[in-house]
């Protein structure tokens, strides 16, 4: 008895290490966070915004994964940390492009909207000829980017952590999740003469493709493209028709902004993880 009193703290300590560990709630947390993010689609602008808020609470939860010291362990001891590392500054990389060709993007919008309320007759067509320039040299970067970001999925072998698995499922998800948005920023691509043509067939029969257009959901992008060949291939009720594209260039422009918003606090979580990320191989290495 005497002695027990004696040590109580190295007795507590004993039984403690008795005890089974159990995994952190916040392992669940990114867990569950890379499922929902792998089961959505992001076709249309609302639908992306809540693919890139789902982004923000992995990376909120990641952000307190490699608080962790288990976490820190894990990394240090994982051959694979530098692929972890080259990954996190892909992903800034490729991020970045996209706030940059978002912002090109709402820029073209913008001045084409101020120029169909400013020109009629055959002006208009040389203001969307250049706008679908601009659109088109956009779209060959977007191209380029995405084929760049086709990558080899990991292979975890018996040796890698949980925690490893987490971090590289989540470089994986993110990258996927910026390739749908540059998609819904490309658009559905719409160059060839047929193409043209079918759209605007499409246009004129509305009733007999609502069904159709509402399966496709397409998106602001797509809608806007819809409007502006309407114009071309249409001569009559111009005005009418410069109204339609007026109003989804506007719509286009503000779902713009709150991706915008968006994706730049998707930009700043990727920097606070990839800081800490750095923190832990300094401080350990």
């Amino acid at each position: 008895m005497d002695s027990f009193a004696a040590n109580p703290k190295k007795s507590f300590h004993i039984r403690s290490n008795s005890l089974p560990q159990k995994p952190h709630p916040v392992l669940d947390q990114v867990d569950e966070h890379l499922c929902r993010l792998k089961a959505s689609e992001a076709i249309s602008s609302s639908s992306l915004s809540q693919k890139l808020d789902g982004l923000h609470d992995l990376h909120d939860s990641i952000d307190k994964l490699l608080c962790l010291p288990s976490t820190h362990q894990a990394l240090v001891d994982n051959k694979s940390v530098d692929d972890l590392l080259e990954g996190s500054i892909k992903l800034l990389d490729v991020c970045s492009l996209a706030k940059d060709v978002l912002s090109q993007m709402k820029e073209c919008a913008h001045e084409l909207e101020s120029a169909l309320r400013r020109t009629r007759g055959d002006d208009i067509e040389v203001d969307i000829q250049k706008y679908f320039n601009s659109r088109k040299m956009m779209n060959k970067a977007i191209h380029k980017v995405l084929k760049g970001m086709e990558r080899t999925s990991y292979e975890n072998g018996d040796e890698s952590s949980e925690i490893v698995r987490l971090l590289n499922d989540a470089e994986v998800v993110t990258y996927n999740s910026i390739g749908s948005f540059l998609s819904f920023i490309a658009g559905q691509k719409l160059s060839s003469k047929m193409s043209r043509w079918s759209l605007v067939s499409k246009l004129m029969h509305p009733k007999r493709v609502a069904c159709k257009d509402v399966g496709a959901n397409r998106n602001e992008v797509e809608v806007v493209d819809a409007a502006l060949y309407s114009i071309i291939n249409q001569k009559s009720d111009v005005l009418v028709q410069v109204k339609d594209a007026q109003n989804s260039l506007r719509k286009l422009e503000s779902c713009i902004h709150d991706l915008e918003q968006d994706l730049e606090s998707l930009y700043r979580h990727l920097i606070k993880n990839r800081v800490s990320f750095l923190n832990i191989l300094n401080y350990y290495g």
